[in-house]
């Protein structure tokens, strides 16, 4: 896909979320492709290889989380792998502070190279894990917004988010169309941890079979001091 197709296409798709991108942005995001399947070569980052595809399944489904987020907010991105959702929306929410979190340090150091490529500010890499990170006490319910793109069911998931959300503040997992069991078994972890669901959403990304749904979590109390649980207990014995 040559840069002015793939431009075009970004826009176009873009304005579904009532994105309008400035020049800069288009070419932050052209940019970020060409890392992308740069380093994709040496490691795995991502199965996805054709332009075409890395833009409506990786940036555009980034970008549809979007509206959902108030500007100057601070978001915190778990698990990013790649930076999906938190480079696509860092690139159109300029303005906020971000943080990705990820627990292999070769993705780190492919983010760290995206985002001195694309001069992007504001943002900073952590590499951890989501159990360890939050034991740091400005990071514990620091966060406006927490994202994930994560596969992990949302008993587990949501035990790595909620501890980094500030009362008030939200949890937005992006989710497959499957979702009506897996959040009646996640009610009981949602209360314990302090949150509520705000609202379910249906996305489907225009001229395309890819739908999904969105699940805002709100925080309204203090999530429990013993959350999240050492590593690998969320997902070994998750709350049911």
């Amino acid at each position: 896909m040559e840069e002015k197709e793939f431009k075009e296409e970004l826009l176009k798709r873009a304005k579904q979320f009532q994105r309008g991108l400035s020049e800069k942005e288009q070419n932050q995001f052209y940019q970020y492709m060409q890392l992308l399947l740069m380093w994709n070569e040496k490691m795995n980052l991502t199965a996805i290889i054709e332009p075409k595809e890395i833009l409506i399944k990786h940036f555009i489904d980034s970008m549809s989380i979007s509206p959902y987020i108030e500007e100057n907010e601070k978001v915190l991105d778990v698990g990013t792998g790649a930076g999906f959702p938190g480079i696509p929306l860092k690139i159109v929410l300029s303005q906020n502070n971000f943080t990705l979190l990820d627990s292999l340090n070769k993705r780190i150091n492919f983010l760290n190279e995206v985002i001195r490529n694309l001069k992007l500010e504001k943002i900073e890499t952590v590499h951890g894990r989501a159990e360890e990170f939050c034991k740091i006490a400005k990071r514990r319910e620091g966060y406006d917004i927490v994202t994930s793109r994560a596969v992990a069911k949302l008993n587990t998931l949501l035990e790595y988010m909620l501890p980094f959300v500030k009362i008030g503040g939200k949890c937005i997992c992006m989710k497959s169309l499957e979702i009506e069991e897996e959040l009646n078994n996640a009610n009981r972890a949602i209360e314990i941890l302090g949150g509520e669901v705000e609202k379910v959403e249906t996305i489907t990304l225009e001229n395309t079979d890819i739908t999904r749904k969105i699940v805002i979590i709100k925080k309204i109390k203090e999530t429990p001091k013993k959350y999240p649980r050492k590593a690998g207990m969320p997902s070994k014995d998750p709350i049911i």
